[in-house]
């Protein structure tokens, strides 16, 4: 083994241990893996971003751009509307909200197809008399399924496309994955639908009812002579911190106050609604001299009544102050956190959510247990389930600004047809010049995307935002890092080993272990870093056999866009943590039997239409 093979996988070990260590955004991992590359001389410095130019980069970048114009025109929804049926059973219902799952999956982003069905899921799950973890995890499982049906259904297949093209037998067409991508999906909607579902734990939704925050939502009147009297909100705060005490309203003058700026100054009279438990309550009546108002409510009342008219002598008092929004609109909403949204890593004093948005999170939800730390300093993750409560027009913002999906009851948007119409046929004609061989797919979707600028379907400023950047970094870092691979030997290397010492030189066997490998590394990682990694060491076992490359890449392919096993290996998976009160140790008892199924079919298919 010479030293740059050394350096290599001295590399690529350290980069899987910190995949698995999860606490490093996948997207950082990739990053210090190639700048681990640059420094050891595997990579040329001149060469270390030529990624970012690869053509399953700009085309999965592209792909996200048309999936938003799907999702801002009411594409989806129309098909929601027409698909699913309003008063089936259990079965069809959940056949069918699968199959739409999976057939918007091949050709949109699937976390964005999983995050437009959720509320629909929700929904879903109280009228079959369901938990709703018991509908979200099938239609989880059933985007997922989908994703591997086209060339542009998940990024693994666009990155193992790429991978063929390198190694001189050119690109994967449009539909190549379909004979065995579909008859796979096809497999695991019906398994999940007649049995898999009743596999999932039926664990308790984290709701409005649900939450325990232990704390009540507490009306607490200020007398005359009060040592609160003069102190702002925040400086009250402050006094009670070492609690988790917040101010989450004030009513003065008879006009309530959802999250009241901290800079406000109060009064005699005023009545703070607190929310904290019981000993904290009782700390702030005591230092402060102050007197619960008779007429408290819970936390189950946590959504205010319509207030009288504000009295004309407080409008100039008040005015200018924190530019609160008066609450004849206050609604509660449940919140899902999307993987990628903005908001993942910070935390309410981060985001100003009274300051600015004028809301409050009232409790957090994580794997369906309620967080330990304190709730104003707590770090979002993605599938956490938040409560906030605010005015309904400054909720809808902030669940478009922050990428968060809303799990209450809601009706399907009504979509603009001729604008829908307009989406639907930019992504269809992308996808016709792809399939016809008239552009390369980058450049196909990029028409696409400069289409949808010119028509609005994605106006010009909501371009940027519609990628999701952590995953474009993570592809462009890790295909130099996957070059190194072959340039070292390192993938030649490890093809003999596992041909020699694992599948003793039989084809077949070789083909199911690197199903097997696959499988496993795509459970505890990102399934396109997966591919990245797998593509050369699968060309690499093909070479050393004299066999087909295709059969092994597809297998590769396959094999990374089932990740069933565990919350981290699929950005579907991990939106589900919250809403479907899920633990980590969940996933395995539908995902296991899934992944058998899905082996267990495209096996023999893979020696059928990709024979060796």
């Amino acid at each position: 083994m010479t030293t740059p093979q050394i350096l290599i996988f001295a590399i690529l070990a350290a980069t899987m241990g910190l995949f698995l260590w999860g606490r490093l955004r996948h997207d950082i991992v990739a990053l210090l893996a190639l700048m681990a590359c640059v420094l050891a001389g595997l990579v040329p410095g001149t060469e270390a971003f030529t990624g970012f130019g690869h053509p399953a980069v700009i085309t999965v970048a592209c792909v996200l751009v048309l999936s938003r114009g799907l999702q801002n025109t009411g594409a989806v929804d129309w098909l929601a509307q027409r698909l699913l049926p309003r008063e089936a059973g259990r079965l069809t219902s959940m056949g069918a909200l699968m199959g739409l799952g999976a057939l918007l999956s091949g050709f949109m982003n699937n976390v964005g197809a999983m995050a437009l069905l959720m509320p629909v899921a929700v929904q879903l799950s109280g009228r079959l008399d369901l938990t709703p973890g018991q509908v979200l995890m099938p239609l989880a499982f059933g985007t997922i399924l989908g994703g591997m049906t086209t060339l542009i259904g998940t990024p693994p297949n666009l990155i193992v496309s790429g991978y063929r093209a390198e190694a001189g037998l050119g690109h994967f067409a449009m539909f190549d994955f379909a004979p065995v991508g579909v008859a796979v999906a096809l497999a695991g909607v019906v398994f999940v639908t007649l049995v898999g579902w009743r596999l999932v734990p039926a664990r308790k939704a984290s709701g409005a009812e649900g939450f325990e925050t232990g704390a009540y939502l507490t009306e607490v009147r200020v007398p005359e002579k009060s040592k609160a009297i003069g102190l702002t909100l925040r400086q009250f705060e402050a006094e009670i911190d070492d609690s988790e005490a917040q101010i989450v309203g004030l009513v003065r003058n008879e006009v309530r106050m959802t999250a009241p700026h901290g800079g406000r100054r109060i009064r005699e009279g005023d009545i703070l609604v607190l929310e904290a438990d019981v000993e904290t309550l009782a700390k702030a009546l005591s230092v402060f001299s102050m007197k619960l108002e008779e007429a408290g409510s819970s936390s189950e009342e946590a959504e205010p009544a319509t207030p009288p008219k504000r009295k004309a002598e407080d409008k100039d008092d008040d005015a200018g102050e924190d530019g609160s929004k008066r609450d004849e609109d206050i609604v509660l909403r449940e919140l899902a956190v999307l993987p990628g949204s903005n908001i993942v890593g910070r935390n309410a004093r981060d985001l100003r959510l009274r300051t600015r948005w004028g809301l409050n999170l009232l409790a957090v939800a994580r794997e369906g247990q309620p967080p330990r730390a304190r709730l104003r300093t707590l770090s979002l993750k993605s599938g956490d389930l938040l409560l906030m409560q605010g005015p309904a027009e400054v909720m809808g913002d902030f669940i478009k600004d922050t990428g968060c999906v809303p799990l209450g009851a809601r009706e399907l948007r009504i979509p603009d047809r001729r604008m829908a119409f307009v989406a639907g046929a930019i992504m269809l004609g992308a996808v016709a010049i792809t399939t016809f061989g008239l552009l390369p797919a980058a450049a196909a979707f990029m028409l696409g995307v400069i289409a949808s600028m010119l028509f609005r379907t994605v106006p010009p400023r909501d371009v940027y935002t519609a990628i999701d950047w952590p995953v474009i970094v993570l592809l462009a870092a890790l295909i130099p890092v996957a070059g190194a691979m072959e340039a070292t030997g390192a993938a030649d290397l490890l093809a003999r080993f596992l041909v020699e010492s694992i599948a003793q030189g039989n084809a077949i066997a070789a083909l199911a272990v690197v199903m097997v490998t696959t499988m496993f590394l795509s459970d505890v990682m990102n399934n396109a870093a997966t591919a990245a990694v797998l593509c050369p060491i699968a060309l690499g076992i093909a070479g050393v056999l004299g066999v087909n490359p295709d059969s092994f890449l597809m297998a590769v392919a396959i094999r990374a866009s089932c990740a069933f096993l565990t919350p981290i290996g699929h950005q579907n998976n991990t939106l589900i943590l919250g809403p479907g009160g899920f633990g980590f140790g969940d996933y395995w008892r539908l995902g296991l039997p899934l992944e058998v199924i899905v082996i267990a079919v495209s096996l023999p298919l893979l020696l059928i239409v990709w024979p060796l």
